[in-house]
């Protein structure tokens, strides 16, 4: 048999893309650190600080105190976001995932999940806030997650993104910290920037 008998077809022959996934899901973080594939670039992030941590609490104690639906959240929960484009196995890590609590989503769920039922994905900016602006918001938008909210720290003001349509947002509505927001349905409610401040 000739050497060329053995070679793989051209369609078995893994991608670039599918080397990257593998080594990016075969990573080992430090403790504390987390990993995320963001349009084809692995990022390795530090433990926040506790100004983070801090409104990250105030958004969550808001939303299960006011939200005319019971939710669910989790802190940090690994989205696997398959979409079509240039990167379509983006898995991203949200500081906030919302669903209805009627879904009971996180109960089961593997440690990459899909974004289905995913009502409302929240970032609150850290170090690098180009990132949550601009790349996660595309990332949000191809996986149809309804509502994407960013606390933006270094703008103090926060920015709802709503209505996804293809790798965007069409609806987008800011209020600097101070100011209420409202965040439509199923939330219902004004959020209170001003402990943001």
């Amino acid at each position: 048999m000739s050497a060329m008998a053995h070679e793989l077809p051209a369609q078995d022959a893994p991608t670039q893309e599918d080397i990257l996934l593998e080594g990016f899901l075969g990573l080992h973080t430090p403790e504390g650190f987390r990993a995320e594939l963001i349009e084809g670039e692995i990022v390795v992030a530090p433990p926040t600080d506790g100004d983070h941590e801090d409104c990250v609490n105030q958004l969550v104690r808001q939303v299960i105190r006011q939200s005319a639906v019971d939710m669910s959240v989790s802190g940090y929960k690994g989205l696997r976001l398959v979409s079509g484009g240039l990167c379509p196995r983006n898995h991203v890590i949200p500081d906030l995932t919302f669903a209805p609590e009627e879904l009971r989503l996180f109960r089961g769920a593997p440690p990459w999940m899909d974004p289905a039922g995913v009502a409302m994905v929240v970032e609150v900016t850290s170090g690098k806030p180009a990132q949550d602006r601009v790349a996660k918001r595309h990332c949000y938008a191809r996986a149809e997650i309804p509502l994407y909210l960013l606390v933006d720290r270094e703008r103090s003001r926060l920015t709802l993104f709503a209505t996804p349509h293809r790798d965007e947002y069409t609806e987008v509505r800011h209020a600097p910290f101070g100011h209420p927001l409202v965040l439509p349905a199923p939330f219902d409610f004004e959020v209170d920037s001003k402990p943001f401040l």
